[in-house]
């Protein structure tokens, strides 16, 4: 047998032995997320990846964020997430990737030091930049993708 034949062979082997992964798609939101009627999903599940919304440092179910700064918005942007996460049967160690949104480039420090206590051994890929204005005035935005795995 030569080596094309044989290359061949192999391909149609890989080709039929491989299931392809659900590509069902979910939208995921709670009551109060519902509730507040807003023009966006909380996430949305397509097989095994859950897309989530941008969070805020906003009461579940409330249009407005907690005081106290970046810190405290950036750990209650935080239990939203775990909050999304668990009711889509995941948590944070699921998370891949994270985009991070903040009002103000020299709050960085500040957010960091909040956001490695939520990812403290396998850190996310990461994204962030400053913006001009955030949804409720917020100081800080988390966009994140997580992975169920199997």
């Amino acid at each position: 047998m030569n080596q094309l034949s044989l290359l061949l062979i192999t391909t149609i082997l890989l080709f039929s032995c491989h299931q392809p992964e659900s590509t069902e798609v979910s939208y995921a939101t709670s009551e109060k997320f519902r509730s507040m009627n807003l023009p966006f999903s909380e996430a949305v599940i397509v097989g095994n990846t859950i897309y989530l919304s941008g969070q805020i440092g906003n009461k579940p179910g409330q249009l407005s964020v907690v005081e106290g700064g970046i810190k405290e918005e950036t750990k209650q942007a935080f239990e939203n997430i775990k909050q999304v996460l668990e009711r889509n049967g995941a948590s944070i160690d699921n998370i891949v990737k994270c985009t991070i949104m903040l009002a103000d480039i020299n709050e960085w420090a500040d957010f960091n030091a909040e956001y490695v206590k939520y990812f403290p051994d396998n850190k996310p890929a990461r994204s962030a930049f400053a913006t001009n204005g955030l949804a409720l005035n917020a100081r800080v935005e988390i966009e994140c993708i997580a992975v169920l795995r199997k």
